[in-house]
């Protein structure tokens, strides 16, 4: 890095010396001012001269330092390794004095240029340069440039840097201005996931008066994009593969085959849909992330607002350099659907409640959320596990006809494992309430009652309960209110949609709609258990047959005289092996593909008895989960990503990665008022559904770019992320990730709003969701630390310079999660200590990531700057200010606003607590 000073310039470079690039970052002494009271408010723009084209280009500028002859500029110039700079490249540094570089012209006071070649022949990497005026005989002061790496530390003070007032002794920063990492060449796995960097170099004095180099980077990651259309194709052919379910269910009474129709009307509006919001994705190119100014924008709703990955690199003299990750993204909501109503929490709630009501009006069982998801577990289990084994089978049919006992052994222990599996999934009575609803909802369905009419007074057939097959309820085939309630005594079944009411009417009032029930004679309820348990002794016969054969092969006798052989060939021929196993291979499929199709027709009809009571809102919920889901998604694969690509030598990291799983903290920002609580509500639920993701390491194809690009598969159920890994680098994991192990991610959100409108809801409104939310990941992370300290040591977690003990910490915070204390932001700093304690994955949000989010992301760099660095008290303030004017997350708001403004204003910031307040002149009023 070449840092260039006269209060200080820095420059960066990663190649050798007769290849370098450079960059700068600036400050003056002894300015000649324009104005008369002698003290110019000075800039320094930075121009490259390219000397074969001999044009000037305009590669960067500082921010202003106002009324300081001696200026020492926070902010230079970087020029990355990539760029076309060669020894004989010019640096021109022109300095003005301007009130404002953005709108009032500016007064040309002095320039200076260098040759790259000239400032790495100098004594020391050091050029004392004079400022020449506008008529190039006068001096207009000094400048001094020197060179600097990245890891290299002078050990000496800075004592040529002089200013007029201390408060000028400022750290220095050099940005990238073609937005170039230091290092990125050295990752390889960076190209796929994460691009258009941003960087930021500051020097900040320790406590004891030493230097350290604190670098920022800042980059956008494609799975912004990438995860959220590849959902989109799962929850299309999902959706597409439930129709076709509902149409294979066969011949329905006239009732449940126009609510059919209906629900698969339903489903094909969304299947429309989800297929115009990809078109709209497929179109977009070159981005790879979302403005907040597009966060309400319909075709970019599965996208996460503002995602970017952010680094903090720190050297030190005599220390090993650190790195301290974080992702920022903008709160997973579904802000092109509006908050009017709430968020998902409590939609979800109102629903629940609602759809009893809904259940009865539809003449449907109500079932339950956990029900529901039980069948949707049951349908993804089935369609995994059949073709397994049926190509475990095969399997085991190829080693029998190669007359390998070994290979015979192996395969039948994949085969019995597999089918107890999928036998297992399917020992559930809800498959087999289900089935009898389903033999309820076919045409031409007589309930026990109607064939006992004749014999019944002459009573019409019809009254006082449901006619034949038009409007009858699967839910009074079932046994009672809940799907699994078992059979009565009486051989009969307990109709009981509204709960246990019907039950109380039973034993001292006629039943309602009692004698409209199925006898078990209409319907054979042992017929599923037969079918099933057949899986379990079909197996049970191949296991049989595979110990008959091996236990021949073993005992095979010693060479015997000819006839001897000839008969135990004739008794058992090794080429038989397969003739012998086919026939109950064959017949064990065949069950397997019966009970398939029993139990995804079951399934399927729960799935259309719970859709049905939940028309229209129901589906709408759906659309907004999946919406809310896709954010949080691509931003936790986003930081699994980040963090697995950093951990790669870590052997603890490892370790605790396929041992036992990552802690993924979310910390929230948002307020308990007005809109930002469906926000709120959105986030909780979506974070919470990141329980059901894995991620698996997987080895790349070959080693092209686009071959790394991580990949989602599964169902709205359970989702696994794929993360693909060059050749060289996966085989060097543990042996259990690269078998495929499922890995583990637990998903934590913790939430402290601090703007104007939480002061309102702590005051005059209601912070409970705040609090509740609090207090249930509290104890999620707490059983997290608790699953940790059983499997995996405390070798394996990384080593910090503060010596608190996890559990301290975790009391800790637990007594602030139930202290009542406003905009306790405490709550987010030790929560985010522990993550980082627990090798976790960092992530702070807000409403769009980029205003407070950025305060958040600053105060956490520089608090990790002064516990694990000694960054010096007094610096402390100066950094903090540094890195909010100048540094990676002022950059994040231009990118989104094209403005260098924080979204704040002075009434806002009076509520705010004062260490996230932004320094003064980067904030006003703008369309955020």
């Amino acid at each position: 890095m070449v840092r260039i000073t006269c209060g200080v310039v820095c420059v960066e470079s990663q190649v050798e010396p007769d290849q370098a690039s450079s960059c700068g970052s600036r400050a003056c002494n002894d300015l000649v001012a324009s104005s008369r009271d002698g003290k110019p408010s000075a800039l320094v723009q930075v121009s490259v001269i390219d000397p074969r084209k001999q044009h000037v280009i305009c590669h960067g500028c500082t921010e202003i330092v106002e009324a300081s002859k001696d200026p020492l500029f926070l902010t230079g110039v970087t020029f990355p390794s990539d760029y076309p700079a060669c020894p004989e490249t010019l640096v021109k540094l022109t300095v003005f004095d301007a009130k404002d570089k953005n709108q009032e012209p500016s007064c040309f006071l002095g320039s200076a240029t260098f040759a790259v070649s000239d400032l790495l022949r100098a004594k020391d990497e050091r050029l004392a340069l004079s400022l020449k005026s506008s008529d190039g005989v006068s001096t207009a002061g000094t400048v001094v440039v020197s060179r600097l790496k990245m890891g290299e530390m002078e050990e000496a003070d800075i004592d040529y840097i002089s200013t007029e007032k201390t408060s000028h002794k400022c750290p220095v920063v050099c940005d990238s201005a073609s937005h170039a990492s230091i290092t990125r060449e050295n990752n390889p796995l960076t190209g796929p996931v994460f691009k258009n960097p941003i960087c930021k170099v500051y020097r900040f004095q320790t406590a004891d008066s030493k230097w350290m180099l604190v670098r920022e980077q800042m980059e956008e990651c494609t799975l912004s994009f990438s995860v959220p259309k590849q959902l989109l194709s799962l929850y299309i052919q999902e959706d597409t593969s439930r129709v076709q379910d509902l149409r294979e269910l066969g011949e329905l009474s006239p009732h449940w085959d126009n609510l059919r129709k209906e629900v698969m009307t339903r489903y094909g509006g969304i299947i429309s849909s989800y297929q115009e919001t990809l078109t709209e994705l497929d179109k977009i190119t070159g981005h790879s992330f979302k403005p907040s100014c597009c966060k309400a924008q319909k075709s970019l709703e599965f996208v996460p607002i503002n995602l970017h990955t952010q680094r903090m690199r720190v050297t030190c003299p005599r220390k090993t350099d650190a790195s301290y990750d974080i992702v920022t993204a903008g709160a997973p909501a579904a802000h092109f659907q509006g908050f009017k109503c709430g968020g998902l929490h409590r939609l979800l709630s109102r629903y629940e409640a609602e759809k009893k009501s809904f259940s009865t009006a539809y003449q449907c069982i109500y079932y339950s959320p956990e029900h529901t998801a039980k069948a949707q577990e049951v349908l993804g289990t089935v369609d995994l596990l059949q073709p397994l084994i049926v190509s475990l089978a095969d399997q085991l049919l190829q080693a029998a006809q190669e007359h390998s006992s070994p290979g015979l052994q192996d395969a039948l222990k994949n085969l019995s494992d597999k089918t107890e599996q999928f036998v297992h999934t399917l020992k559930d009575e809800l498959v087999k309430s289900a089935l009898l609803a389903l033999h309820a909802a076919r045409p031409g369905y007589v309930s026990k009652s109607q064939k006992q009419t004749p014999s019944q007074g002459g009573q019409r057939p019809g009254h006082n309960h449901q006619s034949s097959g038009q409007n009858q309820s699967p839910a009074q085939g079932l046994p009672g209110h809940s799907p699994t309630t078992s059979i009565n005594e009486s051989g009969t079944v307990c109709n009981n949609v509204e709960g246990s009411q019907t039950t109380a009417r039973g034993e001292g009032g006629p039943l309602k709609h009692q004698d409209s029930i199925p006898h078990h004679k209409e319907y054979d309820e042992e017929e599923w258990d037969r079918v099933w348990a057949s899986v379990a002794k079909r197996l049970n016969c191949v296991i049989a047959m595979v110990d008959q054969l091996r236990e021949e092969d073993n005992s095979k006798p010693e060479p015997v005289p000819e006839q001897q052989l000839a008969d135990v060939i004739t008794s058992h021929n090794p080429g038989d092996w397969r003739e012998q196993l086919h026939p109950l291979v064959t017949k064990l499929k065949d069950c397997v593909t019966e009970v398939v199709e029993k139990a995804k027709r079951a399934m399927t009809f729960v799935l259309l008895q719970e859709a049905a009571c939940s028309l229209p809102q129901g589906f709408h919920l759906q659309q907004r989960r999946d919406v809310v889901f896709s954010q949080a998604l691509a931003t936790l694969a986003c930081g699994f990503v980040m963090r697995l690509y950093a951990g790669m030598q870590d052997k603890g990291f490892l370790r605790q990665l396929h041992q036992v799983g990552l802690v993924a903290q979310f910390e929230s920002l948002l307020s308990t008022y007005s809109e930002e609580i469906g926000m709120l509500e959105d986030m909780e639920v979506g974070i919470a559904d990141l329980q059901k993701v894995v991620f698996q390491i997987t080895e790349a194809q070959t080693d092209d770019l686009g071959d790394l690009e991580p990949l989602v598969r599964g169902r709205r159920d359970h989702f696994t992320v794929q993360v693909p890994l060059p050749r060289l680098v996966f085989q060097v994991l543990p042996e259990e990730i690269r078998e495929g192990k499922p890995l583990r991610v637990f998903p934590v959100l913790f939430n402290v709003g601090i703007n104007e409108q939480q002061t309102i809801a702590e005051r005059f409104g209601d912070i409970s969701l705040q609090e509740r939310i609090n207090q249930r990941n509290f104890e999620i992370l707490e059983a997290y630390f608790k699953l940790l300290s059983e499997k995996v040591p405390t070798e394996c977690l990384p080593c910090f310079q503060t010596q608190t003990d996890i559990k301290e910490l975790l009391e800790t915070l637990g007594q602030n999660v139930v202290t009542k204390k406003r905009k306790n932001v405490e709550i987010l700093w030790i929560a985010g200590t522990i993550c980082r304690r627990l090798n976790g994955i960092r992530f702070t949000s807000c409403k769009s990531a980029k205003d407070r989010t950025s305060m958040s992301v600053t105060l956490e760099q520089c608090a990790l700057l002064r516990d694990e660095h000694q960054l010096s008290k007094d610096f402390f303030i100066r950094a903090l200010d540094c890195m909010r004017r100048e540094g990676c997350r002022i950059e994040n708001v231009e990118k989104n606003i094209r403005c260098r403004k924080y979204a704040f204003n002075m009434l806002q910031l009076m509520a705010f607590p004062k260490c996230y307040r932004p320094p003064e002149g980067t904030y006003g009023k703008v369309d955020s």
